[in-house]
């Protein structure tokens, strides 16, 4: 009972921690790039921008930190707390370790229905082309369940089902690309189509932060039923969970958290896959505990990304789905290597 308490302890002063390293990762990342910005500078320009303080700064730095920079960092935190969020629900709700948005389709099909809206041009804005994204997951959710036979069959076959979805909405989006795009198009949006924060404003961070901040709490509340899920749907049952509520809520949360990501951001693999294990090797299978940690993770490891994206090559930005690629593969075959033998 003693080490329970003292592990509760430190877990949380770990997210206590994270909650307090957040704000100083973001101005440190929002300091750094081909044209560095002192610290004091750049909380300066923030204060600015949030309407706190009035004072006078360069508008040339002002206006990078605050209108690029800033904008660009929070939806990284936002996007890779979400994105870890997801991979953990969805590993839960499917009891299959493999299960993340990436691997299972989800971004592919938020990716066809983004593109779709983007080069039909049906309307305009950061709404449009989320709800895009939105019908575009909800498809691959739909063709998941059709191929694999049902929630309730092998997780195995759902995630065979995923990849053979993956693969056809990639090729839809390749067609829709190379059919209905001119040259400028089609690379700007084979570039956003690699995971390039790139192009994010405020209109798209704020967007993510409503959702992910939604998403959150909502997954918070469902914490115990997650819990139950890994037992097996009987005892589920059993303990007053009622499944197919539980599902259809978490399942439309994790389609919106992937779809606003995606159609600001593009699909980014491993982040959703290896998060959470990473969390779960420190705090144990509990979901009221791995939750947080799982976000606030997520939040620190895309900030990181983003950051070696825009610096790592001078004059040059990387797509973050390559530096999430880099990192991520690596990190999950070591852990597939630490685990031999036995169930991740």
């Amino acid at each position: 009972m003693k080490l329970k308490v003292d592990l509760s302890g430190r877990i949380g002063l770990f997210i206590l921690a994270g909650i307090a390293s957040l704000p100083c990762m973001m101005i440190l990342a929002s300091a750094a790039g081909d044209m560095p910005v002192s610290f004091a500078v750049t909380t300066k320009a923030i204060s600015n921008g949030l309407g706190i303080t009035h004072f006078v700064l360069p508008p040339v730095e002002e206006g990078i930190i605050w209108q690029y920079r800033m904008s660009r960092t929070l939806m990284a935190a936002c996007s890779g707390g979400g994105l870890a969020l997801s991979g953990l629900v969805l590993q839960a709700l499917l009891r299959n370790p493999l299960a993340d948005p990436y691997l299972l389709g989800i971004s592919a099909g938020a990716s066809t229905g983004a593109v779709c809206v983007m080069l039909l041009g049906i309307g305009g804005g950061v709404l449009t082309t989320g709800s895009g994204a939105f019908a575009g997951a909800c498809a691959a959710f739909a063709l998941i369940i059709l191929l694999s036979g049902g929630m309730r069959e092998n997780s195995g076959r759902i995630i065979l089902a995923g990849i053979a979805g993956t693969q056809l909405f990639n090729a839809l989006t390749a067609y829709i690309v190379s059919t209905s795009a001119n040259a400028e198009q089609s690379r700007s949006v084979m570039f956003w189509l690699l995971g390039s924060l790139s192009g994010v404003r405020w209109p798209d961070a704020m967007l993510a932060l409503v959702v992910t901040t939604a998403g959150l709490l909502i997954i918070l509340c469902y914490a115990r039923s997650l819990d139950t899920l890994t037992f097996g749907e009987e005892v589920s049952a059993t303990l007053g969970t009622r499944i197919l509520t539980v599902r259809i809520v978490l399942l439309l949360t994790t389609a919106l958290i992937t779809a606003i990501i995606v159609s600001s951001i593009g699909a980014v693999g491993f982040v959703g896959l290896v998060i959470p294990h990473v969390t779960r090797m420190f705090t144990g299978a509990k979901h009221l505990v791995s939750v947080p940690v799982t976000f606030l993770v997520g939040c620190h490891f895309m900030i990181m990304a983003d950051l070696v994206s825009r610096t790592a090559i001078t004059h040059q930005v990387l797509p973050v789905g390559v530096v999430t690629a880099l990192v991520g593969a690596p990190a999950f075959a070591f852990i597939l290597y630490r685990n031999r033998g036995k169930s991740l």
